[in-house]
């Protein structure tokens, strides 16, 4: 349902159904569980036919029910102009974000792998990478666009929940250490990107 919708009609009782449809599935993601729109609709005492008057699919609950969607920048509104200190603040950030929503994040991850629709979830719609993009526009002049694009998404390969899977579960390394260790990368990445800028794989 748009934001037009909400605005309608009962536009009061509206707004509530939308809330607690979206609080219901963040409940159950938060537990670790991908919600379908007839689980959250059961979950927060809705009706299976009102609750698909909202959201027409699961992919499109889950996109509005995750964390990451309204969030512009992880940059602070007085940035550093370092690329070092950007980047260590966007990707600080980042990781943060990534372990206060880890189960929801991993659902996520469950869906992108289980092959939900790949225009709609979030995990797919490269979010982080403008914000790293954003990061490193201190350095454009020297990488070029197409150079701080590939940066970035190099950056994002070892910072994301997909990272911390696999540091946690298959290299048993504990949280705060793999934490470290994606912010070591990313800045890795970038000290070898602005030695040898001609290194960067552009295609």
């Amino acid at each position: 349902m748009s934001t037009a919708d909400l605005t309608t009609g009962r536009s009061a009782q509206k707004q509530r159904t939308h809330a607690a449809l979206l609080s219901a599935a963040r409940e159950l993601l938060a537990d670790g569980v991908l919600p379908s729109v007839e689980a959250a609709a059961a979950h927060a005492n809705v009706s299976r036919p009102t609750a698909y008057r909202y959201f027409r699919s699961r992919d499109e609950l889950l996109v509005a029910a995750h964390p990451e969607v309204g969030r512009n920048s992880l940059l602070p509104t007085h940035a550093p102009s370092d690329v070092h200190e950007r980047l260590d603040t966007v990707v600080r950030s980042f990781v943060r974000l990534i372990a206060e929503t880890e189960p929801q994040q991993r659902a996520m991850l469950r869906a992108a792998l289980d092959g939900a629709s790949a225009e709609k979830l979030p995990l797919r719609q490269g979010r982080a990478i403008g914000w790293i993009e954003e990061a490193l526009e201190p350095v454009t002049p020297q990488l070029g666009v197409a150079g701080v694009h590939a940066l970035a998404l190099a950056i994002r390969s070892a910072i994301g929940i997909e990272a911390r899977v696999w540091l946690t579960d298959v290299g048993t390394v504990g949280k705060r250490h793999a934490e470290r260790l994606m912010a070591w990368t990313a800045r890795a990445l970038l000290d070898a990107a602005l030695h040898d800028p001609q290194s960067l794989p552009l295609r």
